[in-house]
């Protein structure tokens, strides 16, 4: 009888984690604060308050946006506010940040929202590999979120993983 190889990966009871699938399908855009500033530094409010009246808001419908000031201005907190109202109606999502920032908050939302039943006293191993972008936070939020549950837990691929956690008995 000849040897069969046995894929000891697909007969194990390892569960893989793809943080890609929580990725929130959607255009990402920055929106830069300064391009209503005074020469980009000083906020008139007056002016400021016109100018963001007049804005065509409705091409960020249903886009996830990041607010940031490129500029060293100092401005008061109301300002991200203000633009906040109006991107509200159209806009899935506003935060004041990076596009990073946006994806962290992106990836913590969809965590958040895990039903994490399904791995109980199971090892799990996080998938690292992605076509995506994933923040490394979004790593770290998932092993807060997994770990009281899990049996184990793992990092990468399953043929070369890197252990990271293990239930005491």
């Amino acid at each position: 009888m000849p040897d069969t190889i046995v894929n000891r990966v697909a007969a194990s009871a390892l569960i893989t984690f793809d943080l890609e699938k929580l990725y929130q399908i959607g255009r990402r855009q920055s929106i830069d604060i300064s391009q209503w500033l005074h020469e980009g530094l000083l906020l008139k409010e007056k002016e400021f308050r016109t100018q963001l009246t007049t804005h065509d808001w409705s091409v960020y419908q249903d886009q996830f946006i990041a607010l940031y000031c490129s500029t060293d201005a100092i401005l008061p907190a109301w300002a991200a506010m203000l633009v906040t109202t109006h991107l509200q109606p159209y806009a899935r999502k506003v935060v004041l940040g990076t596009l990073n920032d946006l994806e962290v908050q992106l990836f913590a939302e969809e965590i958040q929202l895990l039903d994490i039943s399904q791995y109980k006293d199971k090892p799990v191993i996080i998938k690292g590999c992605s076509d995506k972008t994933v923040p490394h936070d979004a790593f770290i939020q998932l092993i807060t979120k997994l770990q009281p549950v899990v049996k184990s837990l793992f990092y990468g691929e399953a043929c070369s993983s890197v252990p990271l956690y293990k239930k005491k008995k």
